[in-house]
């Protein structure tokens, strides 16, 4: 029985084949989207970390303009994976970091570019007025930018995660996503339908507070795991 019902879960979760990216189309764009408190400025730094112990080059757009200590966060953050960082002052045009962090690193060479944004579902004519215009002044300069749209979850949420991925989904076209907290004591099983009826395939897992605590996510250690913690 055990098998069958891993079986069905297994082919509920959206999968994507290539999670991969093409690094001769460099640099590779990632916008981060999702509400404060999930882990959005955390995760942005283990992917910086996680990209440069692939051997990749990485900078990050701080691009939360809207509160002066994403800014600050996002600066520790970036120390800790040691890559560099564009930032303006706290209430800049999030377009414009973005821009600059775009330019910085096509003149750079850089393989990799994570923009964050921020995390404002309240007003979300707002969210994608700015979202939008963030994609148009970077396709200015890389006409496919961002290459992707990542949405940072918390895995302990349950059906909050869900709502908040439906939500950022009427808000933008996402194109993957990250979990976090999925350690012994998460409800990630939510992640299951969020894949499931959004089509969006989960990419990476966090899975503690340490910036070396990220994985690929793997499907089928997920619903092991899964019946593990629920055996």
């Amino acid at each position: 029985m055990d098998i069958i019902l891993k079986e069905e879960i297994g082919n509920i979760i959206f999968d994507e084949k290539d999670q991969g990216f093409n690094i001769d189309d460099k640099p590779y764009v990632i916008l981060v989207v999702g509400v404060n408190g999930v882990g959005k400025t955390t995760s942005i730094g283990k992917l910086a970390k996680f990209f440069k112990s692939q051997g990749l080059s990485v900078l990050i757009g701080a691009a939360d303009t809207f509160r002066a200590a994403a800014i600050e966060q996002l600066e520790e953050w970036s120390h800790r994976a040691q890559v560099d960082l564009i930032k303006q002052k706290m209430g800049s045009d999030p377009a414009s970091v973005s821009y600059d962090t775009l330019n910085s690193a096509l003149n750079k060479d850089y393989d990799v570019v994570i923009i964050d944004t921020a995390g404002r579902l309240h007003n979300k004519v707002n969210l994608m007025n700015e979202l939008s215009k963030i994609s148009r002044v970077m396709q200015k300069l890389k006409q496919n930018a961002p290459n992707e749209i990542l949405l940072v979850l918390d895995g302990s949420t349950g059906q909050n995660a869900f709502e908040q991925a439906k939500q950022f989904s009427e808000v933008t076209k996402i194109t993957s996503m990250m979990v976090t907290k999925l350690d012994g004591t998460a409800k990630g099983g939510v992640v299951i339908g969020i894949s499931d009826q959004l089509s969006i395939p989960i990419k990476y897992i966090g899975t503690g507070e340490s910036i070396d605590d990220i994985q690929l996510f793997d499907k089928h250690d997920f619903v092991e795991s899964f019946f593990q913690k629920n055996s």
